[in-house]
C-alpha cells in the first residue's frame, strides 16, 4: 500500500484586531513564525504643529487651574451660606426633645 505524503500547508497571515500587527502562523507547527508590527501614523506633520499643540495644551491646563483657584476662593463663602441656611432652618423648626427610638416603643 502506498501512502501519499501529505503536502505541508503553507503558512498564513493573521491580522491582530487590537493593534493591526500581522502574524505569520505555520499551520503544521501551529505556532507564530513571524511578526510584523503595525505602522503607527505620525501625530504631527512638523515640529511647528507639535509646538502649537503643546502651547494649546498649556493654555488649556492654565485655564482649568485658574477655574479651580477661583472655585477655592469662593468655597468659604458658599460654605458660610450653607451654614446660615441650616441655622435658619433649625430656628424655624424648634427642637421637640429627645427623638423616639425603636427601643423606646417596646
Amino acid at each position: 500500500m502506498i501512502q501519499a505524503m501529505a503536502k505541508p500547508s503553507p503558512a498564513f497571515d493573521v491580522t491582530c484586531p487590537c493593534c493591526n500587527a500581522v502574524l505569520k502562523v505555520d499551520s503544521q507547527e501551529k505556532a507564530v513564525i513571524a511578526h510584523t508590527a503595525a505602522v503607527k501614523p505620525k501625530m504631527f506633520n512638523d515640529i511647528e504643529e507639535a509646538a502649537r499643540a503643546m502651547k494649546e495644551q498649556d493654555n488649556r491646563r492654565e485655564s482649568i487651574f485658574r477655574q479651580s483657584v477661583d472655585a477655592q476662593k469662593h468655597a468659604a463663602e458658599l460654605l458660610e451660606k450653607k451654614f446660615q441656611e441650616a441655622v435658619k432652618k433649625a430656628k424655624e423648626s424648634p427642637d421637640t426633645g429627645r427623638p423616639i427610638r425603636d427601643f423606646d416603643l417596646d
